[in-house]
């Protein structure tokens, strides 16, 4: 069945279309025309101050007090799922911190049964660290970090072929076969928790890592002698990267700094965890952030919440800062060509947006 609707601003990922109306027909966008053109017969349904592409969270570790980690189950990728959606997310990428061998199986166990029963929204697994640097581990078990053997690697990697879509990793810690190895198996390498120099950093870059994980945090920082990972970062033109917006991770004057260097190669993330008491990570919400053992291990924010802020805290026009939750990110894992973007022919899901970026619901 056709149905028509329309909206008074329309970010289609790449563009800003005024006055317009989409035709959507089992699911699929059919067109997008300007109203003044559109047949008068044709009744639109309804009509929306803002339409955008569903939000892409590339980083979230639970919800609903189920930490994935702990509760590797269909029933949390549930919950995720659900709690995603309260913050215009229609795809994310559940995450595992630093773990052993037998979590990260369970989390794909999880994957693979939350698809095999029509589950949506679960783009894939992201796996980061035990491969990382002690000495920028963050909130990470730190008797678990380590370099990794390739056959360890190549263990995991058959285990979960299919469902691991990205490894973070610190790429000084990690040999050049084992990082050749997670490529040729199509996953995306994303360079964090590091400790590498500017030099090695862009070395690792040039030998074709093309992700950095949340700017600033968990890497070495900006100095005027070394200027470190996140440099190499901002400056390196083949790399994307996330950074967290809630201005507690990052200040907001260097999310701005970063955005007028990157451009489009900036996106964000959550970096979201939940309340829980089991388990080797156990978060504690500390006012609008989440601790562990006295050190911040996690955002509170939602997607939405971080496009919000990213307009208001950070100057960036409300079509950059939603491509930044939408079109970048699936751009960053390789999913643009399905997500991302409200054109002819895709059946993305759209969300449904007030003028000041509050979520309505969504299509």
């Amino acid at each position: 069945m056709k149905k028509v609707y329309s909206a008074d601003k329309i970010f289609t990922g790449t563009d800003l279309l005024t006055d317009t109306a989409i035709v959507i027909e089992d699911g699929v966008v059919k067109e997008l025309v300007p109203l003044s053109g559109f047949p008068p017969d044709i009744k639109v349904v309804n009509h929306y101050p803002v339409m955008a592409p569903a939000l892409i969270d590339i980083q979230i570790y639970g919800a609903s007090s189920q930490l994935f980690s702990v509760y590797p189950s269909v029933d949390t990728l549930h919950k995720m799922y659900g709690h995603c959606k309260l913050g215009g997310t229609a795809h994310f990428l559940p995450t595992i911190a630093t773990s052993a061998d037998v979590v990260l199986r369970k989390g794909i166990d999880a994957i693979r049964q939350f698809w095999k029963e029509g589950g949506r929204g679960v783009l894939g697994l992201h796996i980061e660290g035990p491969w990382i640097n002690k000495i920028k581990k963050g909130a990470h078990l730190e008797s678990l970090i380590h370099s990794p053997e390739v056959e360890e690697v190549r263990s995991l990697l058959d285990y979960g072929k299919g469902v691991i879509k990205v490894i973070t990793l610190a790429p000084e810690m990690c040999s050049r076969e084992v990082i050749q190895l997670i490529e040729s198996y199509g996953i995306v390498i994303s360079a964090g928790h590091s400790n590498a120099t500017y030099a090695e950093a862009i070395a690792a870059f040039d030998e074709g890592i093309s992700l950095g994980t949340h700017l600033f945090n968990a890497m070495t920082a900006l100095h005027h002698r070394e200027p470190g990972f996140a440099a190499a970062v901002m400056m390196h033109p083949g790399v994307m990267c996330s950074v967290v917006p809630d201005g507690l991770h990052v200040n907001f004057l260097m999310i701005k700094l970063a955005k007028k260097v990157m451009g489009d190669r900036l996106f964000i993330i959550t970096d979201a965890v939940t309340e829980t008491t089991e388990g080797p990570y156990q978060h504690t919400l500390n006012v609008d952030k989440y601790e562990s053992n006295g050190i911040l291990s996690g955002s509170a924010l939602t997607m939405i919440q971080g496009v919000k802020n990213l307009a208001e805290k950070c100057s960036i026009p409300p079509a950059e800062a939603l491509r930044m939750a939408s079109l970048y990110p699936a751009k960053a894992i390789g999913s643009d060509h399905e997500i991302g973007k409200i054109e002819k022919g895709s059946t993305d899901e759209i969300i449904l947006l007030t003028g000041e970026l509050d979520l309505i619901g969504f299509l």
